[in-house]
């Protein structure tokens, strides 16, 4: 197994530097991970700018963070409901007058295991619409920001990339038939961290290395992702997982992507989280992937299918106008 560059430890927050001055914005920051990264980013002098569906408790978590860090902390919410293009669309546009700079987009706003088949707004699987359109448009829209910022992207995957059907169901993205939680879920979290390795070769390609871009995985972590969406067993088996040695807490699980966000010398190519017994839990640092999550044709068809999907054009070669 490949050395960890932080050491035996791994990466914790210990090593991030203060900071102040940098403002990061993330997507599902009402619980888990998502809350976890917006406290820790506080209490180093980051500006947050949270994007949550539920807007009353965005104002309790606004109100439960300045119980813990203080009154002076920089942290707000624009309502944003992934699953709903319109919603992403307006609510990009709000952060683009809200803020000067992005240094980290960290999309990190998930649902897992669905038990029955659900339709976005738009008509998308409801996994595949969240997890990833709603995430690509929001990267498409904010992109010139975050290049102007000299910024990052972090995508939050999951090691679900690597089971189902481990490739995109082109001939039915949908799945109108044979339709299973754990696949749908599978396939819409290999497509968002697919979609990390196509944007850093269009990137490559068109000569631009302002925009750094990592995906990362949580692990197995304590939070109410499975709860609020899973089927019965599957919460049920949870319930009793959580309570094993093999499951770590949310705000462990939310190393990977403060490091991505943060951290100054990483290898972008790499898969970045918990690095023990099945990448469940353990010290932070690079990950394997499989070679299916890397598959260049599928990548590129993805990318091309995402565009027509939701009517977003993600051009790299755009900047933003002064």
């Amino acid at each position: 197994m490949k050395e960890n560059q932080f050491g035996k430890q791994g990466w914790t927050p210990e090593s991030m530097k203060d900071q102040t001055g940098k403002t990061f914005v993330i997507t599902g920051t009402t619980s888990g991970t998502g809350y976890e990264a917006t406290r820790i980013l506080l209490s180093k002098g980051a500006s947050v700018l949270m994007l949550n569906r539920n807007p009353q408790k965005s104002n309790d978590v606004i109100s439960s963070l300045k119980q813990q860090l203080g009154e002076h902390i920089d942290v707000a919410n624009i309502t944003m409901d992934l699953g709903e293009q319109a919603s992403v669309k307006r609510a990009a546009s709000q952060v683009m007058e809200k803020v000067q700079r992005i240094d980290a987009l960290i999309c990190n706003g998930a649902i897992a295991q669905v038990p029955n088949r659900r339709l976005t707004v738009d008509g998308y699987e409801s996994q595949l619409g969240v997890n990833h359109y709603g995430h690509f448009t929001l990267q498409a829209l904010l992109f010139p920001i975050i290049e102007k910022s000299k910024g990052r992207i972090v995508t939050v995957g999951s090691m679900g990339y690597n089971l189902g059907l481990k490739t995109i169901k082109f001939d039915d993205i949908n799945w109108d038939r044979d339709y299973t939680g754990n696949d749908a879920y599978s396939q819409s979290k290999l497509a968002q961290i697919m979609t990390v390795y196509e944007l850093q070769d269009r990137l490559k390609q068109s000569g631009k290395n302002a925009v750094k871009v990592y995906a990362c995985h949580p692990g197995a972590s304590r939070t109410s992702l499975i709860k609020t969406s899973g089927s019965l067993l599957t919460r049920f088996i949870w319930q009793l997982m959580k309570l094993s040695p093999f499951v770590q807490s949310a705000e462990k699980g939310a190393y990977p992507e403060l490091m991505c966000a943060t951290e100054p010398s990483l290898n972008q190519d790499a898969f970045y989280g918990p690095t023990g017994r099945n990448y469940w839990t353990g010290p932070v640092g690079e990950c394997k992937l499989a070679t299916h999550a890397k598959d260049k044709a599928v990548a590129k068809r993805l990318w091309e299918l995402s565009e027509k999907a939701t009517g977003q054009q993600f051009n790299v070669n755009t900047s933003l106008k002064h």
